[in-house]
């Protein structure tokens, strides 16, 4: 199994970004992680369907986030969380690749392995594992009752915008254990893109897609905390 169940966006000022995401997409925060602030952050968690977006804002000086705003401009895509039910054979294909794990993240009933981001380019990522594969312990325990379906209702792929696409594709599909095909990695429910940076802000997490309710709405796009959110049948 490979999921896309997470997209995280980094913001400078996370209340205007959260309503930003409700105004946009209809979605209602079903929790606030107080294990970020160990990293400097605080956060709010948005369930679409049973995957999720996440914003992510600094509330010290120096960190991950913080700097990814320095450097990109202003608010933006983030990071990548992926779920796998083999979470072993992930670790061992990143020792054979030489890829680093920065961070193991634990929490009741999940595991999450953050990768350098220089080893992969584009983007954090992080791939985790779950007892429960229906469950999301960094969104909380009751995060089904604040899914809001009215005006999206799943995530179906994110866009990864590098000066190099083909050799970050590669690596994250060496990463993934899965091809590329057309600068594209297929998961079990999304796709991953690579496409060559055109705005001026470097490599990032440039767009992800939102499945649409309203089929009028299919085809177009809205600017979301920086990120560029493609809405898609």
């Amino acid at each position: 199994m490979l999921r896309l169940r997470q997209v995280a966006v980094v913001a400078a000022d996370l209340a205007t970004a959260e309503a930003d995401v409700v105004n946009t997409l209809g979605l209602a925060r079903c929790y606030q992680d107080p294990g970020v602030g160990a990293f400097g952050l605080h956060n709010a968690l948005f369930p679409i369907g049973d995957q999720f977006l996440e914003i992510v804002s600094p509330t010290a000086e120096g960190t991950t986030a913080g700097r990814l705003l320095e450097k990109r401009h202003g608010d933006g895509g983030y990071m990548v969380l992926f779920q796998t039910d083999d979470l072993a054979g992930f670790r061992s294909r990143f020792d054979q690749l030489g890829m680093r794990v920065i961070h193991e993240a634990i929490d009741t009933g999940i595991v999450g392995l953050h990768l350098h981001p220089k080893d992969i380019g584009g983007a954090v990522v992080s791939v985790d594992e779950t007892e429960d594969p229906a469950e999301w312990t960094w969104a909380g325990q009751n995060w089904r009752a604040f899914d809001r379906p009215a005006v999206v209702t799943a995530l179906a792929g994110v866009e990864i915008q590098t000066d190099d696409p083909d050799t970050t594709a590669a690596r994250w599909a060496a990463m993934l254990d899965r091809p590329v095909v057309e600068r594209a990695i297929n998961c079990d429910d999304a796709t991953v893109r690579f496409v060559e940076s055109a705005d001026g802000r470097g490599d990032g997490v440039g767009a992800f897609d939102v499945v649409s309710v309203d089929p009028k709405r299919a085809g177009t796009s809205e600017v979301v905390v920086g990120t560029r959110v493609n809405f898609v049948l």
